[in-house]
């Protein structure tokens, strides 16, 4: 076998040590021995929203350190909603974000899943219109065939008095003759919806039914002036 000169030794020596990094670069990601949750978990919103604050896992070793390149898969366990990537790939810091949208059922899960690991749950709480209440504009006066002062405001709120945004809420005139405008209205951010109400055109009491959903109607009431 012929000898191999110094030249020749250096440049087996680097590509030997460039076909090991190669190799090290293309090796499986480590198994993690833990996935935990940062951020995200028990937060509450109204049901049918995206939660305000991305949940974020970590795939981590046994000495805490995260791990890069792990496929954490999410599912929703319950409550029927969904999240805006089904699998998520840990970063340089072992981290995986995913945005939850929570869904209609009363409880609310998401699972993420990393093969060999047990599933780690994160639940939320979805908030359902739970109060109607007129916040402005009841039992005004204004002579009969006139819009009254003050625009009428609902207020649908969840538990813990949370405003509910982008829920119907309906009017019907039930006595006087008069006309509530608009009939229908969703709330705004607030949890709000304002409409403005004309009385009959014969002096007397006026009385309106306000609805939303299964919630217990409010009664608007009004008087129209000689």
């Amino acid at each position: 076998m012929p000898r191999l000169r110094a030249p020749q030794l250096l440049a087996l020596a680097l590509a030997g040590a460039a076909l090991a990094g190669c190799a090290k670069e293309s090796a499986a990601p480590s198994v993690p021995a833990a996935l935990t949750i940062v951020q995200g978990n028990l937060q509450v919103r109204q049901a049918g929203r995206r939660l305000p604050v991305p949940l974020v896992f970590r795939a981590i070793d046994d000495a805490g350190t995260g791990l890069k390149g792990v496929p954490i898969r999410f599912v929703v366990d319950q409550g029927g909603g969904s999240v805006d990537s089904a699998s998520v790939t840990t970063d340089a810091a072992g981290e995986a974000r995913v945005r939850w949208t929570l869904g209609m059922g009363p409880t609310q899960l998401l699972l993420a899943n990393v093969p060999g690991l047990e599933p780690v749950r994160a639940s939320a709480t979805a908030l359902f219109p739970a109060d109607l209440v007129i916040a402005q504009g009841n039992n005004q006066s204004v002579r009969a065939g006139q819009t009254l002062p003050t625009p009428v405001v609902v207020r649908v709120l969840g538990p813990g008095n949370v405003p509910l945004d982008s829920i119907t809420v309906s009017l019907q005139v039930t006595a006087g003759g008069g006309a509530i405008a608009p009939q229908s209205i969703v709330t705004n951010a607030l949890g709000e919806a304002t409409v403005r109400w004309t009385m009959g055109p014969i002096a007397g009491p006026n009385s309106a039914l306000v609805r939303a959903g299964t919630l217990e109607p409010a009664v608007l009431t009004a008087t129209g002036t000689p």
